[in-house]
């Protein structure tokens, strides 16, 4: 169950709701909810979401980390490749194929082509959308180069690095120092990530997620 949002939450999140709908008032739209590995991604999609549906939307929610690639091929260039862990995680085709464009189009999709615990291909029942509804999709690496103009509206996540490795250690069980040996596939990938064209600053909205109960939204310098 996920944790009661603060007031100060209900605010940002009904403040982002009204920023959408002012430049996308009809048809199927994409959301994008990116950031690093424990900036908090996954939760807040799902606050965005409900509060999305608060003023009648038909909302979808799905997360990249079910369009993993095969374990043999996130790996393929080492257990401790940067370039291994940017380039190869994630099937973006199948993303884009599977899910993106045939929601975009109100053809049928899927949520979901990997799981990532059991390793395997999975087949869901496929679905379809009416013609106005929100996908929300959290996830690694959603602004890259292939996805970013497919999306509508994009949230971007910052946290500290000791915050979201941190909150990675509670998760999984891993080691919560950024500079641990274990953290470089993730921490240098991650930096590979925000070398190619900007996510960051690609996004339509930037929040400071250090505490997700107190979030911060950040605005570009353009001077």
């Amino acid at each position: 169950m996920r944790p009661p949002i603060s007031q100060e939450q209900e605010s940002l999140l009904g403040e982002l709701r009204a920023e959408l709908r002012q430049h996308h008032r009809r048809g199927r739209l994409l959301v994008a909810v990116d950031g690093r590995d424990g900036a908090g991604k996954t939760l807040f999609a799902d606050a965005l979401a409900d509060a999305l549906r608060d003023d009648g939307s038909t909302v979808f929610r799905a997360s990249a980390d079910d369009f993993h690639r095969p374990r043999a091929e996130r790996y393929a260039r080492g257990r401790t490749s940067a370039e291994g862990h940017y380039r190869d995680s994630y099937d973006t085709e199948a993303l884009l194929e599977r899910l993106l464009r045939p929601f975009r189009a109100g053809a049928p999709f899927v949520r979901a082509t990997h799981d990532l615990g059991e390793d395997r291909a999975v087949a869901p029942e496929a679905e379809t959308a009416p013609a106005d509804a929100i996908l929300v999709v959290d996830g690694l690496f959603l602004l890259r180069p292939e996805l970013r103009d497919v999306w509508n509206w994009s949230v971007w996540l910052d946290a500290p690095l000791d915050v979201a490795f941190g909150r990675m250690a509670e998760r999984d069980g891993s080691d919560s120092d950024p500079l641990a040996a274990s953290n470089a596939r993730y921490r240098a990938g991650f930096d590979l990530y925000l070398q190619d064209g900007d996510p960051r600053g690609r996004a339509s909205v930037i929040l400071d997620n250090t505490d997700p109960r107190h979030p911060v939204r950040v605005f570009r310098d353009f001077c």
